[in-house]
């Protein structure tokens, strides 16, 4: 446990073109395997070129878009005509599987702050279904990019009520709370009345506090007001959010919590009824308007 914890300090405190070139020469043996082997997909990256969640082979990649696409229909009963809104939408791995779900009259918007997935998104995906759009945003994070933007600035580049759904799968776990806030502003802006958001989260309560400040494999040992941090340095490697914090930066921006679906994440042991690793959060306006 405390090889893992050693391990994801040093990842995190290396230089951002470093990663990406640490994580290619790590994975390019089974990289090469695969391609050998025929174990690849015109829709998957290789296993080096993936820079956020597991890097997954290209049957495991497809099966994690699936299940992405899964909750997305149970818990805001995404349609197969909605308009939807992918933040951070990373290298593809939910929208491929909303390819095969989303029909013509359907959409599908997406951006990301690290520029090579945008570019794979649009060179693979968009090219066989033009109703999947992708954009690069260049905004700083400590942990993906050196860019300068700033994301507790930035203004989504969609029109008011552009969206049915919108939805972040482990975005929120990786931005600082003015960032998250400035987000909040924005999908209240973008989204449609009567529409939903679903979000994944690392969240927290006074009961469970201690634990997750403490525990060896997964902690969150850096304390500020109403949220943890996993790393002081690198202060978008991991957040926790206390779950009064959320509800509060939701109610300024005019959002609601829903419901929250609470992830096998900090289980002392696993709960296998729980579906999802993260905390899920579903939201939407309490105006409506």
């Amino acid at each position: 446990m405390r090889k893992s914890n050693t391990l994801r300090k040093f990842w995190y405190n290396l230089p951002t073109k470093q990663k990406y070139i640490v994580r290619k020469l790590y994975y390019f043996p089974i990289d090469l395997w695969d391609k050998l082997t025929g174990k690849t997909n015109k829709y998957v990256p290789s296993r080096g070129s993936i820079y956020t969640g597991s890097p997954s082979g290209a049957e495991k990649f497809l099966k994690q878009g699936e299940q992405q696409l899964q909750l997305l229909t149970t818990y805001i009963n995404l349609k197969p005509t909605d308009s939807v809104l992918d933040i951070g939408s990373g290298i593809g791995r939910t929208a491929i599987a909303l390819s095969k779900y989303l029909n013509k009259k359907g959409s599908y918007d997406g951006f990301d702050v690290v520029e090579k997935g945008v570019n794979w998104c649009n060179s693979k995906i968009n090219k066989d279904f033009p109703n999947f759009n992708f954009k690069y945003i260049p905004l700083f994070n400590d942990l993906y990019n050196n860019n300068v933007g700033k994301a507790e600035e930035f203004q989504f580049p969609y029109e008011v009520n552009s969206f049915d759904k919108i939805f972040t799968f482990s975005v929120f776990t990786h931005m600082q709370i003015k960032e998250i806030s400035n987000y909040f502003a924005e999908i209240h802006k973008t989204l449609k009345p009567n529409g939903k958001c679903l979000s994944t989260f690392f969240l927290y309560n006074n009961e469970n506090e201690d634990y997750i400040s403490n525990r060896e494999l997964f902690n969150f040992p850096v304390k500020f007001e109403g949220y943890r941090l996993m790393n002081e340095t690198v202060t978008s490697g991991n957040i926790a959010i206390h779950k009064t914090m959320l509800e509060t930066m939701l109610d300024q921006h005019n959002l609601k919590i829903d419901s929250i679906i609470d992830g096998f994440w900090k289980d002392k042991l696993k709960d296998t009824t729980k579906v999802e690793y993260q905390d899920i959060v579903i939201f939407s306006k309490k105006d409506n308007g």
